[in-house]
């Protein structure tokens, strides 16, 4: 293994030792501070009086539905519209930045107070008097979609949104009839919450010479979110300027506007001077947008030799109060593109009704429902070769695509490029000593505990991107190379991956490579952070520059050698004579030579890279004490597949961090409301468990790398793999440990109440 490939992230240095840059940390001097007024209904009219917060102490304004309106702006992004199966359009139900006379979930935003200091907003903010009219609610897809339900949008009736479909229904239906066996499971991957490690915050200052407005603010993108202030604003994108360095932990969470940005934006320009707002911890649980919130029937046909004839699904998606950026992508693309998982399988159909609760607004968390359908795959596979006594690996075996078939097109017109997806798994296997599993089971028994294995076999799509290309500007300098771009990192190291692929592509030591997201102008394009796309969306940008630079230097080289430009071949990062085998040139060596001469050169590199297919087999094996439910982890064995790695290190921290994700929602996380009135049950973490250092033992990774050829590093993404694999094994794992009771199916979280409360049954 290379110094590079081994390398520490660069950034750590920084960030560890208080030196980061987020948000919060920037103190502008007279800075004013705003805290926003939340409902506390969860469906009501109102009527506000703020005249007592206007007059309180240090009050600078104080802005409403009313200034908003006046503003002209725009409701919220919805990012994604699809239709239904009879061409019939989405009704769509976006958010107003603030609620006017109706709010339709607890935290709704309905005004933002601005004063000196914070605790004076806050202060004030309590002063104000509002007349709620209570209206009747509901939080799940039973009572919202039941005849006589409230209606939480007059253009939404049965609070529909869509009921879209993907697939062949006729086929699908004919291979259930002609079935020899078939099988069906309920899984619900229940709503959660975001927990960033810097809560959402936004500045934002007007600077009236230059006539622009500057917000500094988290984001995964930097013209992602310049185009959403652009639209909700309609201000023009030139009078807009983003700052943003360190990001405090994202999972699709930074990937938005919120209600809070352009309200900073619009008060700093009639203020005039700049303006903080930083989220509680409490702001959180109601106000950032919550994740999964997702029911998926699934239901399989096999032949009478276990051949998979046919996958239906028929899933519920709470979309919450309004259709807010993802939450219709998750449903419709996210959950069909890859239904059929690793399988061959000549029927799908899904269909997806997506529909409003009263409840937080829902867009992406991490995977956005691309865990989801792994996960319902392939509790589904599992549960078909336990129903009908087929060996779950072999019936896995037995219907994974084979390397020779691809590329793959799906029964729903996916295609895969390129898998090896029973190699993957043997190495899982052998990895997870399967021939100790007897010994393992025995010794929890001993011990008085239920011992289950759990298998899972995931396959995903990384984001297709939504700019054409991605681009990166490298800029020589005295001290090396400086890499400008638009995509900033959230946590997944750019700053040391980038670097790595400099070094790989041109020699150029790793320290010699300066990464910066954000303040770039306004030449650049491309993608945001997200999807599990930036490596290889961005690196591949990287590569075409390196090899840019490469024939840059062709001619200096052909000059110094006294021969042609033809005659100078590049081979990787050296460039060698084409007739004379002893000349050739490393660049590193070029770059010390002519740094002096070179500085101050930009050239631009880009790349246009599709979706690709990350995939692995993930083993978990857990423990459950009979006495009390708990469940622990015993160990966890991983083989991925993400292409190419560039950072091995790295790859190990995603995975890493993804499975515990995973563990998060398997084991505790569950964002609650309360049926009756709509109040959020879990609204700190007192009552919403998330996982916790330790929970994680025995972890063990292995990389088998199939490299793509859809893009130019042949990376397939990382950055879902671990949630994607993590909840169908834990799921399959604590299934098995409750079979021999008579448990075959159960839904996250697996709380010790519910454990218990199952073997009681």
């Amino acid at each position: 293994m290379s110094a590079a490939a081994s390398l520490l992230r660069k950034e750590d240095q920084r960030l560890i030792t208080g030196h980061g840059q987020f948000t919060s940390d920037a103190v502008m001097a007279g800075s004013l501070h705003a805290v926003m007024v939340r409902s506390d209904h969860a469906h009501a009219h109102f009527k506000a009086d703020w005249s007592q917060v206007r007059s309180a102490p240090g009050v600078q304004a104080v802005l409403t539905a009313d200034d908003v309106a006046a503003a002209g702006f725009a409701e919220l992004i919805n990012a994604v519209t699809v239709k239904d199966a009879q061409e019939r359009p989405q009704v769509i139900c976006r958010m107003p930045v603030l609620a006017a006379g109706t709010v339709r979930y607890v935290g709704q935003p309905m005004a933002m107070v601005v004063a000196e200091t914070a605790a004076q907003a806050a202060d004030a903010a309590e002063l104000a008097v509002i007349d709620y009219d209570s209206l009747p609610c509901v939080v799940n897809f039973e009572d919202a979609t039941a005849p006589g339900a409230v209606q939480l949008h007059a253009s939404a009736p049965g609070n529909t949104s869509v009921v879209y479909e993907n697939g062949d229904r006729a086929a699908v239906d004919a291979a259930f009839a002609r079935a020899a066996m078939t099988s069906n499971v309920k899984v619900v991957s229940q709503r959660l919450i975001p927990a960033p490690m810097e809560p959402r915050a936004v500045q934002a200052w007007h600077d009236a010479a230059s006539g622009q407005t500057h917000v500094r603010t988290p984001t995964q993108g930097l013209l992602g979110m310049l185009g959403m202030l652009a639209a909700i604003t309609g201000w023009p994108a030139e009078s807009i300027r983003i700052h943003t360095q360190d990001v405090g932990g994202s999972f699709g969470l930074r990937g938005t506007v919120t209600p809070e940005h352009v309200l900073l934006m619009l008060a700093a320009r009639t203020l005039g001077r700049p303006i903080k707002w930083t989220s509680s911890r409490s702001e959180t649980f109601f106000s950032d947008w919550h994740g999964r919130a997702l029911t998926l029937h699934g239901h399989i046909a096999l032949d009478a030799q276990g051949h998979i004839l046919a996958i239906r699904f028929d899933n519920q998606v709470d979309v919450g109060a309004f259709n807010a950026y993802f939450s219709t992508h998750i449903g419709a693309r996210n959950l069909s593109i890859t239904m059929g998982g690793v399988y061959k399988v000549p029927a799908l159909h899904m269909r997806s009704h997506i529909f409003y609760t009263n409840t937080v607004p829902v867009s992406a968390y991490r995977g956005a429902g691309r865990p989801d359908v792994s996960y319902a795959i392939e509790r589904l596979v599992d549960h078909a070769a336990h129903e009908h006594g087929l060996d779950p690996v072999a019936l896995r075996r037995l219907n994974f695509i084979a390397p020779a078939q691809f590329p793959y097109k799906t029964a729903n017109g996916t295609v895969y490029d390129n898998g090896d997806f029973e190699r993957v798994m043997d190495r899982a296997l052998a990895d997870s000593d399967p021939a100790g599993v007897a010994q393992r089971r025995q010794q929890a028994q001993a011990r008085g505990r239920l011992f289950g294995r759990g298998l899972a076999y995931y396959l995903e799509s990384s984001g297709p991107g939504a700019a054409a290309k991605d681009q990166v500007r490298g800029r020589i300098e005295s001290a090396g190379l400086t890499l400008h771009a638009i995509s900033g990192a959230s946590g997944q190291g750019h700053e040391t991956s980038f670097a790595q692929i400099v070094e790989r592509e041109l020699g150029l030591p790793v320290e010699r490579v300066r990464f910066v997201a954000g303040e770039v102008g306004r030449d650049l394009v491309g993608n945001s952070t997200g999807g599990s796309r930036t490596l290889y969306g961005l690196g591949s940008a990287i590569v075409d520059l390196c090899r840019r630079l490469m024939e840059q230097g062709r001619a200096q080289v052909a000059a110094q050698w006294g021969c042609s430009e033809q005659e100078v071949l590049i081979e990787g990062s050296c460039w060698r004579h084409a007739s004379d085998a002893g000349r050739s040139l490393r660049f590193g060596a070029w770059f010390d030579a002519h740094a002096h001469s070179l500085e101050g050169l930009e050239l631009i590199g880009e790349a246009s890279s599709g979706a690709t297919f990350p995939n692995g087999c993930h083993i978990a094996e857990v423990q459950i004490d009979p006495q009390t439910g708990e469940i622990e982890l015993l160990g966890y064995w991983a083989a991925d597949d993400v292409g190419e790695v560039i950072s091995p290190k790295q790859l190990l921290g995603q995975v890493h961090g993804g499975v515990v994700q995973g563990l998060g929602q398997a084991l505790g996380e569950h964002a609650v409301y309360d049926r009756h009135t709509g109040q959020l049950l879990t609204g700190s973490f007192m009552d919403y468990a998330m996982p916790r250092a330790g929970i994680l033992h025995g972890f063990h990774h292995q990389s088998v790398p199939v490299p793509t050829q859809l893009n130019k590093l042949g990376a397939k993404g990382v950055g879902e793999s671990g949630c994607s694999g993590s909840l169908p094994a834990l799921a399959n794992a604590v299934i098995d440990a409750l079979r021999p009771l008579g448990v075959t199916q159960a839904d996250m979280p697996f709380t010790p109440a519910r454990v218990w409360a199952l073997m009681g049954r």
